[in-house]
């Protein structure tokens, strides 16, 4: 018997797969369990309708996602910090102030959490900084760190 997955079943396969089962594993085991759903042409349809729109919103995804990176070349994050001597800061600037300044001054809202930034910036000037906005698209943000007075 044929049946459409709605979850993931260990050793069988992931959710929205078509898989050929015996007949007593499908009626006395996934279909009660709501574990899968007989393939017919009807459901066919259905996962099919709902695999293309989930590809449409994946395209959707990463062409804003491009579209953003491209916009991110062009601009400049502007920050002010506390420096002594030699142009070091007091403290650090993080992935968290980055992420509120952009979000302020370009209206760019981006999480912290995608921006690549191991240790902060702890000195004055200009640093580029990678961020990860989708799987296969990474930006550079330029960001300009200089002293408040």
């Amino acid at each position: 018997m044929k049946v459409i997955l709605n979850q993931d079943v260990k050793g069988q396969g992931k959710k929205g797969d078509m898989i050929e089962v015996s007949d007593g594993y499908a009626r006395n085991f996934l279909i009660p369990r709501k574990l899968a759903s007989e393939a017919t042409k009807e459901n066919i349809n259905i996962m099919q309708g709902q695999r293309e729109a989930a590809d449409y919103r994946k395209k959707k995804e990463l062409e804003e996602a491009r579209q953003i990176a491209a916009k991110m070349e062009e601009i400049t994050v502007e920050l002010k910090a506390k420096a002594g001597e030699n142009g070091k800061l007091f403290g650090s600037i993080t992935s968290k102030d980055i992420a509120e300044e952009l979000k302020m001054q370009h209206h760019i809202k981006i999480d912290k959490k995608k921006f690549v930034l191991p240790e902060g910036i702890k000195t004055l000037g200009t640093t580029v900084v990678d961020v990860k906005i989708y799987p296969e698209v990474t930006g550079k943000l330029k960001v300009r760190v200089s002293e408040q007075k």
